[in-house]
């Protein structure tokens, strides 16, 4: 049969698997997608399915729900747990029982569509196109935040005019970032604090526009006072540039991580005579408890990383030791200390507080470089 369904010519031809047991069906289906311009991947059972999906990353995936082995439900779970670089790939059963208990099960195991055997191979094309669409506009709409995000905060700083409608410009920026993100003027006042920031900062630090943050513990206070002071002298030290400090939070578990850095220009004297809202430095907050960070593929693509690379910066990020690191990823110290090696290669910093504190300001490095 032929469909006048094909792909856009400017869009790459989508990659969808097809675990299907039925060998007839199977190739059907197969033969259909390819004639609509996708490449179609098959799989005989669940476990090969998964095979195939750590292979090739698959766009979309058509599965069904009683295969020999590991059924579809299982197979979706084992996907949706393999992390951020197949969250959004969109998994729909192919089952030929049409009970709306199942849809409902389906639905909730986080499936994100149905098509019932036998199949409507119209309806199934026009299923896998909308999936598709959805998930180009999602990904589009990520890579224009983080464009936007770049360029706002690629301006932070360098230039003495701001103004407040600029620093309220990059705070609408700042918001889909995950650490917390804290401007602060040359008097240690806050400029602005994402949402994230003041989500973060709870029972460990007030956060209020026009005032220095206030650390809950004096101590915490004097600690942070000192550390702002070494970040914004006038010529500080390369390994003082910038400064880590943990933040108590009473009913934690986990303290909250703050990471500070000047902002270029943030040192210099005639920055403190442009005016009181010029930003001359910024804190971000990571809450290891909220697991709060950069998606994994994003990371990797900011700073050509693979997978492995990204993973352990983000576990470093986390505030796990590398030997842990080595543990959880059944590999040895050597490989942890190898791939770190390639880390901070490619990431330009040479101790493993300044790789956290890329990781944790993502696409905010070019602001702080």
């Amino acid at each position: 049969m032929n469909h006048s369904t094909p792909n856009d010519a400017a869009v790459p031809a989508a990659r969808i698997l097809c675990a299907e047991d039925e060998a007839v069906l199977r190739r059907d289906i197969c033969e259909e997608l390819s004639e609509a311009g996708h490449v179609a991947i098959e799989a005989a059972h669940g476990d090969e399915a998964l095979e195939q999906i750590d292979a090739v990353h698959p766009d979309l995936i058509l599965c069904d729900i009683n295969m020999p082995g590991m059924n579809g439900y299982e197979l979706l779970a084992a996907v949706r747990e393999r992390g951020p670089e197949l969250a959004d790939t969109p998994f729909v059963f192919l089952t030929a029982l049409s009970d709306p208990r199942e849809v409902v099960d389906g639905k909730r195991a986080g499936a994100d569509d149905y098509l019932v055997k036998p199949v409507d191979f119209d309806l199934l094309l026009a299923t896998v196109e909308a999936r598709l669409r959805q998930v180009r506009r999602m990904r589009q709409k990520k890579e224009d935040e983080f464009a936007e995000l770049r360029r706002t905060l690629g301006g932070l700083g360098q230039s003495r005019d701001q103004g407040r409608r600029s620093l309220e410009f990059a705070a609408r920026a700042l918001d889909p970032v995950a650490p917390g993100v804290v401007l602060l003027d040359h008097g240690n006042r806050v400029l602005l604090a994402n949402r994230a920031a003041r989500r973060m900062a709870g029972d460990a630090l007030t956060l209020q526009e026009g005032r220095p943050p206030e650390p809950v513990h004096t101590e915490d206070d004097r600690r942070l006072r000192e550390a702002l002071r070494r970040v914004l002298a006038e010529e500080p030290a390369a390994d003082d540039a910038i400064e880590c400090m943990r933040l108590p939070r009473d009913g934690h578990r986990r303290e909250l991580l703050a990471m500070i850095y000047p902002l270029p220009g943030g040192s210099d004297p005639a920055g403190r005579e442009a005016g009181e809202e010029e930003p001359a430095a910024v804190i971000l907050l990571s809450d290891p408890e909220r697991r709060a960070r950069l998606p994994e593929d994003v990371l990797a693509r900011l700073f050509d990383l693979t997978p492995t690379e990204a993973r352990i910066a983000l576990a470093l990020a986390d505030g796990w030791r590398t030997a842990d690191i080595a543990r959880r990823m059944d590999v040895s110290n050597t490989t942890v200390t190898f791939h770190l090696r390639n880390l901070f290669q490619k990431t330009d910093t040479h101790r493993q507080a300044e790789l956290v504190a890329l990781v944790l300001a993502g696409s905010m490095t070019l602001a702080v470089e």
